[in-house]
C-alpha cells in the first residue's frame, strides 16, 4: 500500500499549510509584498476593435515601468513594447474588488488595425524596492469587426466567469470581506481590477482541478490545484477560471489546427450580439458558468436564424446582470431570495441558478443541458476514483466519425476530459441507450450521445465533512431552489447527476454541446480522439464536410 505522500507532491507544505490553502481565503492585495515592491495594472475594458485606444491603469512602488504586449496564439508575437512609462502609486479603494480601483490612467495606445483579432497579454515589469524585478501580466480582446466572416469560428471568451472567480482585492462570487464582519462573498463585483495570478499565464505543469492520480479509499481528500496555488503565491481560483486554465487552450489548438478563429467576449453578447452575425461557428469552451439574460437571448436568435453552436463548456449554472457600461457584475447566488430586488420586482430576472422556479428558463433550453442536474466529478471526494472519460453509447453518431470508438468505450479518458464541472439531463435508459427523461426539459430531437456519472455532494460513510471542501452545500442549495425545502428526500432527488454530450437542431440551427469544464485538457494532451471529434464538429458547421 502506497502512502498519501507516495501519491501526491506536498509542494512543500505541512499539513497544517495543505489545509489553509484549501479552507482559508486568500487573496492579492495592492501593498501585500512590503518592502519586495510591486506592480499591478488593468485595462479599461475587457475587448477592443482595431483603432480603438486602450487606457492602461498602473500601481506600482516604482516611477517607471517596461511593457511587453504579445498575441496570445498558435505562437506568441510580441506585438508592441513600450520603454520607462511613468507610473507610481495609486491609493485603492478597500472594495476595489465591487466598485473597481478607479486608478488613473498611465498610458494609452491606440490598437493598429493590423493586429487580428485574438488575445493579447500585456507584461509590466520595473525595478522593486530592493533592486529585484516585479512583474504582472493582464489581458485584453481585440475582437473583430461586424461583417460576413465566412469559414471563420467565432470563440466566445467566458469574461462572465472570469469576472466572477477573480479573487483581485479581496471578494469574488464565492469568498470575501464584504458584509459586516469582512468574510463574505460580494455579490457585486468589478471589471476595473487586476486579473489575479494565474488567470492570464500559467507554469508548465500547473495542476488542473481533476485529480491526475487518485488516492487510495479512505483516506482524506486532496486538493493539489489549491495547494500548489498556495506554495507558490497563485490566486487559489486559477484553476477554476480565466483564460490560461480554460479559453487559451481551445484558441491555440484551432490556429495550429489551421481553422480561421475570431476572438470576442461574453460581454459583446449583450451590448454588441450583432458580433454574432456572419459566422457559421459559435464556440463556448471551459469553465463556463455566469450569463446575463441577455447573452442567452443573442444566442437563441443566432441559433434560430440558421447559426451553429458548438459548446465545449460545463457548468451553465447561474443568470447574471451587469450594469450599463459593462463594468460591474451582479449575482447574489444563494442569497438571491433573500437580497436580490429582483427577486419581488422582476422574479425572472433573479441572480440564481437557471433551473430556479423563478427564473424558469432552464439552461437546457438554449444548449440541450443544465448544471443543476451534473455538476461535480474527479475531485475532493465526488466521483473521484469514477471515469476520467464520457461513456460512449452512440458511437454511430457523425461526432464520433473517424475515432474508432465503440459502444461503452470512454472518450478522452486519457486526457481527463470528463470534470471537474459537467452538465446533464434527468435521463432513463432504453434498450441499452439513454433518453431524456419525461419532463426533462430537453429539446426535440436531442440525442444523448455520451454519459457520465457525477455527483452533487461529497458522500463518504469514512470521511468525516470537516476535512471536506465541498461537503454537502451545494446540494442542500440545489434541493431548495428547486423543490423549496431541504430535506433528506429532496436532497437525495438532486446529488446524483450526469455529463452528458448532446446534440440537436434548434430553428434552422443546431447545437453540439460536450457539457465539460475539462474539453480543452483534451486538446492541451493531443489526445486524438478528442481532436478529431473537435474537427468533426468544427467542420460540420463551417461546411467543410458532408456528415
Amino acid at each position: 500500500m502506497h502512502s498519501e505522500t507516495d501519491i501526491f507532491p506536498d509542494f512543500g507544505l505541512t499539513a497544517e499549510q495543505r489545509r489553509a490553502a484549501v479552507f482559508s481565503h486568500y487573496y492579492e492585495y495592492p501593498g501585500m509584498d512590503g518592502e519586495k515592491g510591486e506592480i499591478w495594472c488593468y485595462t479599461d475594458a475587457y475587448t477592443y476593435t482595431a483603432g480603438a485606444t486602450v487606457q492602461l491603469k498602473i500601481s506600482a512602488t516604482a516611477a517607471k515601468c517596461h511593457m511587453v504586449i504579445i498575441r496570445d496564439g498558435a505562437q506568441e508575437v510580441p506585438v508592441l513594447s513600450h520603454a520607462n512609462i511613468d507610473c507610481g502609486w495609486q491609493e485603492t479603494p478597500d472594495q476595489c474588488s465591487v466598485t473597481g480601483c478607479g486608478w488613473e490612467t498611465s498610458l494609452e495606445f491606440q490598437i493598429p488595425d493590423s493586429w487580428t483579432s485574438g488575445a493579447y497579454r500585456i507584461t509590466l515589469t520595473a525595478t522593486g524596492k530592493q533592486g529585484n524585478d516585479v512583474s504582472c501580466d493582464h489581458l485584453f480582446i481585440v475582437r473583430p469587426a461586424a461583417g460576413q466572416h465566412a469559414g471563420r469560428i467565432l470563440q466566445v471568451a467566458a469574461t462572465g466567469t472570469w469576472t466572477a472567480y477573480n479573487t483581485w482585492g479581496g471578494s469574488n462570487h464565492y469568498e470575501g470581506i464584504t458584509g459586516p464582519e469582512r468574510n463574505q462573498f460580494s455579490p457585486l463585483v468589478s471589471t476595473q481590477r487586476p486579473f489575479a495570478r494565474g488567470f492570464v499565464r500559467l507554469p508548465a505543469g500547473s495542476p488542473r482541478v481533476p485529480l491526475e492520480k487518485t488516492l487510495p479509499p479512505k483516506t482524506l481528500p486532496r486538493y493539489p490545484h489549491m495547494e500548489w496555488a498556495y506554495a507558490n503565491g497563485f490566486s487559489k481560483k486559477y484553476a477554476s477560471s480565466g483564460w490560461a486554465s480554460y479559453d487559451s487552450h481551445f484558441f491555440r489548438w484551432a490556429e495550429r489546427a489551421g481553422y480561421q478563429i475570431d476572438l470576442c467576449s461574453q460581454h459583446e453578447l449583450q451590448f454588441h450580439p450583432e458580433i454574432l452575425d456572419g459566422y457559421d461557428c459559435v464556440v463556448c469552451v471551459g469553465h463556463d458558468e455566469y450569463w446575463t439574460w441577455e447573452m442567452r437571448d443573442a444566442i437563441d436568435a443566432y441559433v434560430a436564424n440558421g447559426g451553429h453552436i458548438a459548446r465545449f463548456a460545463g457548468n451553465f449554472m447561474w443568470q447574471t446582470r451587469l450594469s450599463d457600461d459593462g463594468t460591474q457584475q451582479t449575482c447574489y447566488k444563494y442569497r438571491a431570495r433573500a437580497e436580490d430586488p429582483m427577486f419581488r420586482s422582476n422574479p425572472s430576472r433573479t441572480t440564481n441558478s437557471w433551473e430556479a422556479p423563478e427564473i424558469s428558463r432552464p439552461g437546457s433550453s438554449t444548449f440541450g443541458l443544465n448544471a443543476t442536474n451534473g455538476v461535480y466529478v474527479g475531485w475532493g471526494g465526488c466521483a473521484v476514483r469514477g471515469v476520467r472519460g464520457f461513456p460512449v453509447y452512440r458511437p454511430e453518431h457523425w461526432a464520433f466519425a473517424g475515432t474508432g470508438i465503440y459502444y461503452g468505450d470512454l472518450l478522452g479518458a486519457d486526457s481527463h476530459v470528463f470534470g471537474y464541472e459537467v452538465d446533464g439531463l434527468d435521463y432513463v435508459i432504453k434498450n441499452g441507450l439513454p433518453e431524456p427523461a419525461p419532463g426533462a426539459g430537453a429539446p426535440e430531437s436531442l440525442q444523448i450521445l455520451a454519459l457520465g456519472m457525477a455527483s452533487l455532494i461529497e458522500e463518504s460513510a469514512d470521511i468525516t465533512s470537516p476535512d471536506q471542501f465541498l461537503k454537502d452545500d451545494d446540494c442542500k442549495f440545489v434541493a431548495e431552489t428547486l423543490y423549496g425545502y431541504v430535506s433528506e428526500a429532496s436532497m437525495d432527488k438532486v446529488k446524483r447527476g450526469a455529463g452528458m454530450i448532446v446534440n440537436f437542431p434548434q430553428g434552422k440551427g443546431e447545437v453540439f454541446h460536450a457539457g465539460s469544464c475539462e474539453w480543452v485538457a483534451g486538446l492541451l494532451k493531443q489526445d486524438a480522439m478528442v481532436e478529431q471529434v473537435t474537427r468533426n464538429v468544427l467542420n460540420r458547421y463551417l461546411g467543410l464536410s458532408k456528415s
